[in-house]
This record gives C-alpha cells, structure tokens and sequence, in this order.
C-alpha cells in the first residue's frame, strides 16, 4: 500500500517507538465537509474499526474532502484508501462518463451501499422559489467543482433544459459554506445532495426562513428513466423549522467505495466491523435508521471488492 505524508509519518512514528513498521496497516476514508452526512459516516465506520485494532492492527482514519469526485480520483491516485461516493458519480466513473469521460477507472471497486441521498434544493423563502424551474434569473449554489452536488445539479440542468448562464450567479462554494451565504443573502438557494437529517440545513433553517423547494416533474422522470441509479424519494416532513410536509425530490445511495490496490484484509474487516455491530452503527447518525444488511448490497454501480464479497457471503447475504 502506498503511504500518503500521513501514512508516512504515522509509520514513522510506530517506529519511534520500537514497534515493526508493517505490524499495523493504516487506512484513510475520504468524505465530504464537515457539517453534511458523509463526514460523521466515514467517523462512524472509524470508530467500529478502531474498537478491534489491537486484534485486526487495522487503524483506520477519516479526512474531510472535496466530496465523490474528488473521492474517486484520489482512491484512483491511491492517496486515499476507501471514500463516500454518490452511486451515480461511482457508475460514470466505472463506465467512463459524465466527469469521467474517456477515462474509466476499472480499479474502482464497491464496498457497501450505505444510506440515500437526496438531491435538495434549499432556498430563501424571500427568493419566492417554488420549482426548479423558478432558479432562473436567481443566485443558486450548484456545489464546488469535483462533488457530487455539482455533477448531479448540472445533470439536471441539462434534463431540464436550464444553463448555467440562465442563473444570476452560479455558486462554487463548499457544503459547510452554503448556510452561512444563505443566511446572510449572497445567494438565493443552494443545492445539496445528502442524507438527512443534516446539521447543514438545520443551521441555516434555525437562522434565515428557509423554503426546501420541489424538485418534480417530466423532467426528472425522464432523468430517471435516463440514469437508473437514481430514484424518486420525498425529504421528510419535520426535520427542518418551517419545512413541516414531505418534499418530492429524486436521489442516489451514498456508497463506500475503494480500490484493487486496498488488501482483501483491510477490506474484510471495514465490512466485518459493520455487519457485527450493525445495530450500533445504525445508531450513529438519523440518516442509517431505515438500511438493513441486506439494503448495503442495493444501489451498487461498481463490482464488489473481493473483501467486501467474501464477508458478505460468511454472513449468507450474498451467494
């Protein structure tokens, strides 16, 4: 496996203190901003890993990250050793499409389908944005370059026959900086593909009135139909202040991917730490409350790694 500076200096420091290099294999998961679902899951995953380190010598550790493109692309540099990657960006880039093109990555492999995400559309209710249609002549985030939110919201666009020159002011701002620019009118709305609830929409529906806008229609019919890894789902109702009844809207499962190059065993025990405590996982963050074992396996747009595939079948949930 090829150490990163982090890796390096961790080995370095093991070996400081008299213990064999090799005798621990230390893995990264790379995530999104901190205040979305992504970050608190590659957290969550840590933590049950860790809890065996002393028999499995895995350490495992989680960075805050650019989000699913920039997940895959370092995975594929081997900077990063697993990451949170929505299932449509992990599909384009197996097949070598949308932010792939012509550049598929076959040593990109699936681990688990963990949570759904959905493709989110916060927006001031002062903007008076009550479809998608109604973001033209706004100031709307699409998301920073290299994550999801952008590939997806851009897909969209194209769907529903919106440019980006159609809007006032196309926003690049990251996850953890949208509720702050909602809030103090920089911009109009933003979208955000993630699992809910989210502190992120929390924080800004405590602080401006904020409206989760519809995201219906033909148009994402027709998307769906065009891209089957997505799906129609509803944001529920009560999460967020002023947001009581369910929103339509479409999205994808947030899946945990890694590489050929990751070891069967490094891969074995991330799964194993999961399934074998599952009820405690599922009680690390709201947004796991529905995912059953057998839900981890639906939504995959990349082969499984042999790791993932040998415990899967010890457990019988795979043949």
């Amino acid at each position: 496996m090829k150490f990163t500076g982090k890796k390096l200096a961790s080995a370095t420091l093991i070996g400081m203190l008299s213990i064999p290099a090799f005798s621990a294999e230390f893995i990264t998961i790379g995530t999104g901003g901190v205040t979305g679902t992504y970050y608190p899951t590659g957290g969550a995953i840590c933590r049950l890993v860790n809890q065996y380190k002393k028999d499995t010598k895995i350490r495992c550790s989680v960075e805050s990250t650019g989000g699913s493109v920039y997940n895959v692309n370092t995975i594929k540099n081997q900077e990063l050793d697993f990451g949170i990657v929505q299932s449509d960006i992990v599909y384009q880039a197996s097949k070598g499409e949308g932010a792939f093109q012509g550049a598929a990555i076959p040593k990109l492999k699936a681990v688990m389908a963990i949570y759904p995400e959905l493709l989110t559309l916060v927006t001031r209710k002062d903007a008076n944005i009550n479809s998608l249609m109604d973001v033209k002549g706004k100031r709307i985030n699409l998301g920073n370059p290299g994550s999801g939110n952008e590939a997806t919201a851009l897909a969209l666009f194209e769907e529903s026959g919106i440019k980006k020159s159609d809007l006032k002011f196309a926003g690049a701002l990251k996850a953890s900086e949208m509720p702050d620019a909602l809030r103090d009118n920089k911009i109009d709305g933003y979208f955000y593909m993630v699992g809910h609830p989210t502190a992120n929409i929390k924080d800004a529906s405590t602080s401006v009135n904020v409206k989760i806008t519809p995201i219906e229609g033909a148009n994402v019919d027709s998307l769906i139909k065009k891209y089957p890894y997505f799906a129609k789902a509803n944001v529920p109702g009560g999460l967020y202040t002023g947001n009581d009844e369910p929103v339509p809207t479409f999205g994808v499962k947030a899946v945990l991917v890694t590489s050929d190059d990751v070891s069967v065993n490094a891969v074995y025990t991330v799964v194993k730490a999961i399934l074998e405590n599952f009820d405690e996982f599922k009680q690390l963050h709201p947004a796991y409350s529905e995912i059953t074992k057998e839900s981890l396996l639906e939504g995959l747009s990349a082969p499984l790694h042999e790791g993932a595939k040998k415990y899967f079948q010890e457990a019988g949930l795979l043949q």
